[in-house]
């Protein structure tokens, strides 16, 4: 085999004992039913338990030997029947036809008779016409070549073939998964998708295009072939195909691309779009513009007008997305000023904000902020960097007006500001800083720092901590706001902010109950009855034992306020009520003996 170079160790190398054993088998009993060559690649069909025989292909691609099979087997390395096709090669070369490759196969054909086999081809599949058809207007209406400032492509040296395989086995499993039980396995194959695509990421950021965009090539082409593996379990493509489109984004702008090969990347991307239902708009409008687009090249040059890279044009969704992804390129490039231009004229004030901070120009970064920030993120952004130029009181500043701006990070803004006060000495605005932070979210353990931060000025923060505490309404904080009311001995606030919880925060309810039963004994014994009682109602054994937990409760409060005979009135009631239920009355006979 003076193409493709396999030996046995090879094989081995590539396999486990058992399916080394089991291909072995297979080569000795004849299943290798045909092996074909053409140029460095393999196929051959392999019978097995289905009628139809498993096709094999093994090939040499940038000097890396592949193998994949059409079989379903999913462990450790190659299957028994790509090592039963690989023994067939090195023990009986001369079984295996050689034949011409495509491109040696259409060289043997005239225009007129790559027309017909094209419509022939058509006739069969007609579905191919839409491919043809965007391949020709692609080939008629070719978009401009971009400028010679990136790596210009190279021969690539990812493993296309191992890339689509690992796509594929991604599938497999997931749908194994699936039909083994488990409801998440479309999570897990999300994971390893994105995983995958970031090495494509990873391609761009070094610079290394030519490796992004055929890593690229592979993972969308065996999504887009295979998809309907997973699509019949209602696997939904919309995570996958966005990071897909930024992907796609990022690796166009930073190749150099000759015409052809643009033509080629739209035509595929074109055709994914529709065959996969996916939005690729961002990635082909890369495509289209690259870095020659008149009005970026005019931005880059520093002119820059109202509606920036697209002045007269409707803005689209991906806009944003462009243009920082066109930013994260400059970027790397060290291309500083014309990163400034396109931030301006994009209206991306949070990465010309920070850029020009880094820029060590912070005078102008921030007169600059004064007029054009207007988000709380765009604040945090440019504070950080300033403090991170040694600009503390600069930073302090920015920070302060971010509170007065609308956004989400409140809380992370107002505990960095009040760290950085609290270095600077001004207290004052440490506690304002704190505040903001407790106002966004609170928690018990940034009350207690602010209360030993004010000092003998506690007596006047305290009011409107609390105030803020009795009035905020978002979700997931009932914990913190019950810590802090029992940590200030209020237990009517740390009462009415339980009562209507689900008795699934029964732990919670438990601490203020017995917290109230000193102060209100009456709320222990009316709240824990109730969900008692409608646990019992309800007939579900199997919550019986939560409510002879909340009966308890009752028991306590009604022993805590003297009124012993009035619980034995009401078990004795329940004793009665119940007397069916023989789980529960074991239970509660328990309780009466406790």
């Amino acid at each position: 085999m003076s193409d493709i170079n396999i030996s046995e160790s090879i094989i081995r190398h590539n396999t486990n004992a058992k399916s080394f054993q089991r291909g072995e088998s297979c080569y000795h009993m004849g299943s290798v039913v045909s092996v074909i060559q053409r140029g460095n690649e393999i196929t051959g069909e392999v019978q097995g338990k289905e009628e139809q025989p498993y096709r094999v292909s093994i090939g040499f691609e940038n000097a890396q030997l592949t193998a994949i099979c059409t079989c379903p087997y999913n462990y450790d390395g190659w299957c028994k029947h790509i090592v039963a096709t690989a023994l067939t090669c090195i023990h009986e070369a001369n079984s295996i036809e050689k034949r011409p490759t495509l491109p040696q196969l259409l060289d043997k054909l005239n225009h007129i008779q790559t027309q017909r086999l094209v419509q022939e081809l058509v006739e069969e599949h007609p579905d191919l016409i839409d491919e043809i058809d965007g391949y020709v207007n692609a080939i008629a209406s070719p978009t401009p070549a971009s400028k010679k400032t990136f790596a210009p492509r190279k021969k690539t040296t990812v493993n296309t073939a191992q890339i689509k395989a690992k796509v594929r086995q991604i599938f497999r499993d997931t749908v194994n998964s699936w039909e083994s039980g488990y409801d998440y396995a479309d999570e897990t194959a999300n994971e390893e998708l994105l995983s995958l695509i970031g090495d494509a990421i990873e391609y761009c950021e070094q610079n290394d295009g030519n490796n992004a965009v055929s890593t690229l090539e592979a993972i969308t082409d065996a999504c887009v072939s295979d998809w309907d593996y997973v699509g019949d379990y209602s696997m939904d493509n919309s995570e996958v195909v966005a990071a897909l489109n930024e992907a796609w984004c990022e690796a166009v702008l930073v190749t150099e691309l000759t015409p052809e090969e643009r033509t080629d990347i739209q035509i595929n991307l074109e055709t994914w779009l529709h065959e996969w239902d996916a939005d690729f708009s961002l990635a082909i409008t890369a495509l289209q513009q690259g870095w020659d687009y008149p009005l970026l090249l005019q931005i880059l040059d520093g002119n820059i007008t109202e509606g920036g890279i697209w002045k007269d044009q409707d803005i689209p969704d991906y806009a944003n997305n462009l243009a920082l992804i066109r930013l994260k390129i400059l970027e790397r490039q060290e291309r500083y000023q014309e990163y400034l231009y396109l931030a301006e004229a994009e209206g991306q004030t949070k990465q010309y904000l920070t850029m020009l901070g880094r820029l060590g120009q912070v005078e102008q970064a921030v007169t600059t902020a004064q007029s054009q920030m207007s988000t709380m993120e765009e604040a945090f952004a440019l504070a950080q960097t300033l403090q991170s130029q040694g600009a503390l009181q600069q930073a302090l500043d920015i920070a302060q007006q971010g509170f007065n701006l609308p956004g989400n990070c409140g809380y992370n803004l107002g505990i960095w500001a009040g760290e950085l006060a609290e270095e600077l000495e001004d207290i004052k605005v440490a506690l304002i800083a704190r505040k903001n932070a407790f106002q966004a979210h609170p928690y018990e353990a940034d009350y207690r720092i602010i209360e030993d931060l004010a000092g003998d000025n506690w007596v006047n923060i305290k009011p409107d901590l609390l105030q803020i505490l009795r009035t905020v309404t978002m979700f997931g904080i009932t914990d913190e706001k019950v810590n802090i009311f029992l940590y200030e001995g209020l237990i009517e606030d740390a009462i009415m902010s339980v009562s209507e919880l689900r008795s699934y925060d029964a732990e919670l309810i438990h601490r203020v109950m017995d917290a109230a039963i000193s102060v209100n004994p009456e709320w222990v014994i009316e709240n824990s009855r109730r969900r008692a009682e409608k646990i019992m109602d309800a007939k579900k054994s199997e919550y019986y034992r939560h409510a002879t937990e909340w009966l308890k409760k009752a028991r306590a409060a009604y022993i805590a306020s003297g009124n012993e005979i009035e619980w034995r009135k009401y078990y004795n009631k329940l004793l009665e009520i119940h007397c069916r239920k023989r789980k529960l009355m074991g239970l509660l006979k328990q309780i009466g003996n406790s």
